[in-house]
């Protein structure tokens, strides 16, 4: 069941790889999530994804669910965009403008 939450995890990641407080102000993932003062500024799309995962992680311990699944397994949507911005392959213009679509 962990793997039904792999395609928000890494939406989460992209969203948080792509906002504003760790583009341009330089802060890792961790701190942008964790500090109430970074957190304000992240944009809608990215406290969405935060809870949703939350929400999921959340349903994996649920006992209701187990007979039928924490939901859909992960399907891989995002695992190439991923792989490309984790090691470093992409252009910085490009992603900022996915940035101002963001907010």
């Amino acid at each position: 069941m962990p793997s039904s939450c792999k395609d928000i995890r890494t939406g989460l990641a992209l969203c948080l790889q792509r906002s504003p407080c760790v583009l341009i102000d330089r802060h890792t993932p961790t701190e942008c999530m964790e500090n109430p003062e970074l957190r304000k500024d992240l944009p809608e799309q990215c406290l969405a994804r935060m809870r949703s995962y939350a929400q999921c992680r959340r349903g994996i311990f649920d006992m209701r669910k187990r007979f039928r699944g924490n939901g859909p397994l992960s399907t891989g949507v995002y695992d190439e965009e991923y792989e490309r911005i984790s090691k470093g392959q992409f252009d910085p213009t490009t992603e900022l403008d996915k940035v101002s679509k963001l907010l």
